[in-house]
């Protein structure tokens, strides 16, 4: 649209501010965007694997989150009830585990049978039970209808992880009897497995190879990945596809954008906001990546995302002495304390989370699935502990992306004022669109970054402007700040309420996810 087809539309609501807005400044009480939606251009169908999670065996993610033998909330397997609910409500599709960093002090044999001896992880400083390891790993996942997704220890001999593959995958065979003889005479059906983690240099590149070859010769069928950065080391990224890249089928990238810090850094939401144009910048990085060396056949697992990074002072470490010394002792309890803080998890969680699936599903094409790290505790949506279960801000935007929207991906441009913080701005709006295979049931995801103002959203079916009133869930608070805790699950829920277009415009509170549901026959 051009801009002065633009102003005309909002002409009539207001004098047209300055395209920047800066929060800290007097602001008109609305903003304005429009949104238009190509209807005419071919929809695209996305993978639901985006939706996905991750588990590490990192403080409270595994024994006291979604594992905790003993708890009147667990039932007789020693599974969280409470949490597999709350994870069914998000529609996880695929689940990544064991790490994460801790892979790569892994060994998957420790895991299995019934003599099971603790494992001294050095990476995280903790001595972990072993309890809950790849039969615990998948039954989990196919209580929840998700994929297991296995990540390999990354600096083990290819042998080691192909036999991984063939004790979880094989009908006979030693490896398939040693599956048996714990308790378990099915294949699991592993499907989806990764060769290490975020280790990107020319040695690791020949073990990918090495691994992914043998784990193709074992089952051509597996879907293999392995790290990939597309601003590493010049030269690393070719020589990884020029020696795997027949025999994967994605690459993983990660990334979290509010750095780490000691002490715990408290960052406000127009600093948190501001991020949330990057991770589409870095998708298509990766994709422009993948396309300038020749593999543009391969798919993008975005399989470690976050806003917040982890908070991990004094970790991770090459090696620990004394797993109980004081001083390992209190880094690690702080690690707990700082990640799990409540009060950090505010509305810009919720949508910096909304606008990286947008960009997921605008480059559906190529990024097909996506992990948030990690799923339970930590910076994860759902935070657990011994008396229950709290639902964070950006669960709930999750959760309303994974229920509400319909199948396709339609073309959507949108005009928007941008949102000054410093020497960043990000679009005060942003928009998704997406439709069922009859084009008839739509689900429109509404984006208001503001801080403090409303916005005064134009939305366009082409060249026809939305008019009525449609059903709409509205995710938003009493402020930006606004989080869920113990005290307080329900500050920040979603609520269902009836949305009103008239001549194609509608009000959109601020900082909140609206998806509104429109048919057109």
């Amino acid at each position: 649209m051009k801009r002065r087809d633009f102003l005309k539309v909002v002409g009539a609501l207001s004098a047209v501010p300055s395209s920047l807005v800066s929060a800290a400044e007097e602001a008109p009480t609305q903003s304005q965007a429009i949104v238009t939606i190509n209807t005419d251009a071919p929809s695209k169908p996305y993978s639901p694997m985006i939706f996905g999670g991750f588990l590490e065996h990192f403080d409270n993610q595994i024994y006291g989150g979604v594992f905790e033998p003993g708890s009147p909330l667990a039932d007789k397997q020693g599974f969280r009830t409470d949490v597999i609910g709350a994870l069914k409500e998000m529609k996880v599709p695929v689940i990544r585990w064991p790490g994460g960093c801790f892979v790569d002090s892994y060994h998957w044999r420790n895991g299995v049978g019934r003599q099971r001896q603790p494992h001294a992880d050095f990476i995280w400083g903790v001595m972990d039970p072993n309890t809950f390891g790849t039969h615990e790993f998948v039954e989990f996942c196919r209580r929840l209808g998700a994929e297991p997704y296995i990540c390999q220890n990354g600096v083990a001999k290819p042998q080691e992880n192909v036999d991984w593959v063939n004790y979880c995958n094989a009908t006979n065979g030693p490896l398939a009897e040693m599956r048996k003889a714990n308790g378990h005479p099915e294949p699991l059906n592993v499907k989806f497995w990764s060769v290490g983690n975020e280790r990107y240099d020319k040695a690791h590149s020949d073990r990918v190879r090495d691994n992914a070859r043998a784990m193709k010769n074992a089952d051509p069928t597996l879907q293999i990945t392995c790290p990939f950065h597309p601003g590493g080391m010049r030269g690393i990224a070719s020589y990884l596809l020029d020696g795997s890249g027949k025999h994967l089928d994605y690459v993983s990238i990660h990334e979290y954008w509010l750095d780490r810090g000691d002490p715990l850094p408290q960052y406000d939401y127009m600093t948190a906001i501001s991020k949330s144009e990057m991770p589409e910048a870095y998708m298509r990085k990766g994709i422009d990546s993948l396309a300038k060396a020749g593999h543009s056949r391969l798919k993008i697992a975005f399989d470690e995302w976050n806003l917040r990074a982890w908070q991990h002072p004094g970790f991770p470490r090459g090696a620990v002495a004394d797993y109980e010394a004081p001083e390992v002792r209190a880094l690690v309890e702080k690690r707990r304390r700082d990640n799990d803080l409540a009060s950090q998890y505010t509305l810009a969680d919720a949508l910096f989370s909304a606008s990286f699936l947008n960009a997921c599903l605008r480059h559906a094409g190529q990024v097909t699935m996506a992990n948030i790290a990690p799923l339970v505790n930590t910076r994860g949506p759902l935070f657990v502990h011994p008396g229950g279960i709290v639902k964070r801000t950006h669960f709930h935007a999750m959760a309303m992306y994974a229920n509400l929207l319909k199948e396709c991906v339609a073309g959507v441009k949108v005009d928007s004022e941008r949102l000054v913080h410093g020497d960043q701005s990000v679009a005060v709006v942003d928009a998704l669109a997406t439709v069922d295979k009859s084009g008839k049931r739509w689900a429109i995801a509404l984006v208001n970054r503001h801080p403090s103002k409303s916005l005064a959203c134009t939305v366009m079916m082409k060249d026809t402007r939305l008019d009525g009133t449609f059903k709409a869930t509205v995710l938003a608070g009493e402020s930006a700040d606004a989080y869920n805790d113990i005290e307080h699950l329900d500050r920040v829920v979603p609520k269902e309420e009836q949305l009103t277009f008239k001549n194609g415009i509608a009000n959109l509170p601020p900082h909140s996810l609206t998806i509104v549901r429109v048919s057109v026959e």
